[in-house]
């Protein structure tokens, strides 16, 4: 039976509901110069992973919603992605191996793209009200790994001084909400909170008591508990 995770689903909803709230406050405050719309589809090129309770969120919804060709149309894309992914990741590996610096590796990281499998005709996402938080910040200024970042198509000039978003927070936010998750399942993988991983391996995996390490019987926490 499928596994219950609506309490930490409402926690998260809670935490990316003020997320947009932000979103919106510093585009109140900066004019014109956030310019995020409808078919700008820049932020879906980005590459970024996912916390345990987003991918978990994601594979929700994207369950519920599609089936048939849809489906496995966003499942290809999905796959394309994913190995898009693992030959970058290998790339990153191998630079760091060869005692390329971290700031020369990030920076190619930054230059590469790899289409999200969710961006569907017409530059739109297929799951939009239920995109992951960063695609929700994407556009306004924010400071990740302790330098500053913006879309380039933004209005924000570098140098000038703007309310800017500390990512690192709301990372430790969402590693709580994942690691509670975890316990809570009774899951056998102590780094099961931590996990990580890119939107085209949340739409690919099957996130059931196996692949969780719920052991038989269920999690300790009965909401999360299979039926």
């Amino acid at each position: 039976m499928a596994l219950d995770f609506s309490p930490f689903f409402k926690r998260y909803e809670t935490l990316r509901d003020g997320v947009d709230r932000i979103f919106a406050q510093v585009q109140a405050q900066t004019g014109d110069m956030v310019r995020c719309g409808k078919g700008c589809s820049d932020c879906c090129y980005a590459l970024f992973d996912l916390s345990l309770i987003e991918a978990l969120y994601i594979n929700y919804h994207f369950n519920q919603r599609y089936e048939g060709m849809e489906r496995s149309r966003i499942l290809e894309r999905a796959d394309e992605a994913d190995r898009a992914v693992y030959r970058l990741k290998r790339q990153i590996y191998k630079a760091s191996q060869e005692g390329k610096a971290a700031p020369e590796i990030l920076a190619e990281v930054a230059r590469q793209r790899v289409r999200c499998p969710l961006l569907g005709e017409g530059d739109l996402c297929a799951l939009y009200e239920q995109r992951p938080i960063t695609c929700r910040l994407y556009g306004i200024p924010m400071v990740i790994g302790e330098a500053a970042h913006t879309c380039h198509r933004s209005g924000f000039e570098p140098g000038q001084s703007y309310p800017t978003i500390q990512t690192a927070r709301l990372q430790d936010q969402l590693f709580d909400i994942s690691s509670d998750l975890a316990r809570a399942l009774g899951s056998a993988y102590p780094d099961l909170g931590s996990m990580l991983v890119p939107a085209s391996m949340a739409l690919l995996t099957d996130y059931d008591e196996a692949y969780l390490g719920v052991p038989a019987g269920g999690g300790s926490c009965a909401s999360c508990a299979s039926d």
